[in-house]
């Protein structure tokens, strides 16, 4: 029996060259103080790269800026994005993580994908940077 495979299933080895929409910042006018920012994104989706069926999920964002701040109107363009895009839940975290370190360069940063049960499982994927110094 031959195993159907999904259109997005070859998006994968090139994930981390995905061409997303750029994150825009502004200026941070308190950047000597280190403070959290939390970020809650609950109506994400995007699509299950072996089935081509949508993945829900809400993504959360935490970071402690450096100079700037991530703008959000952008950030939701961002994650727009995505809905059309198959891509597996642990390469969604670490990508998304990537862009907004590449945009913002936070002293911190955190990603987590809450995805929605499918199947009967749950999976939930965080990755983190720390700023070297």
């Amino acid at each position: 029996m031959k195993k159907n495979k999904s259109s997005y299933e070859g998006l994968q080895s090139q994930v981390r060259n995905l061409r997303t929409p750029e994150i825009e910042v502004w200026e941070n006018q308190y950047a000597e103080r280190e403070y959290m920012i939390e970020i809650e994104i609950p109506e994400f989706t995007c699509i299950c790269p072996k089935t081509g069926l949508p993945d829900f999920a809400t993504i959360k964002i935490d970071y402690i800026p450096g100079k700037t701040c991530l703008e959000l109107k952008s950030l939701k363009m961002y994650i727009v994005f995505f809905r059309n895009i198959g891509i597996f839940h642990e390469h969604l975290t670490n990508k998304i993580l990537d862009d907004i370190v590449k945009s913002c360069s936070p002293r911190w940063a955190r990603v987590a994908a809450v995805m929605n049960p499918r199947g009967g499982i749950a999976t939930s994927v965080s990755a983190e940077y720390k700023k070297k110094k």
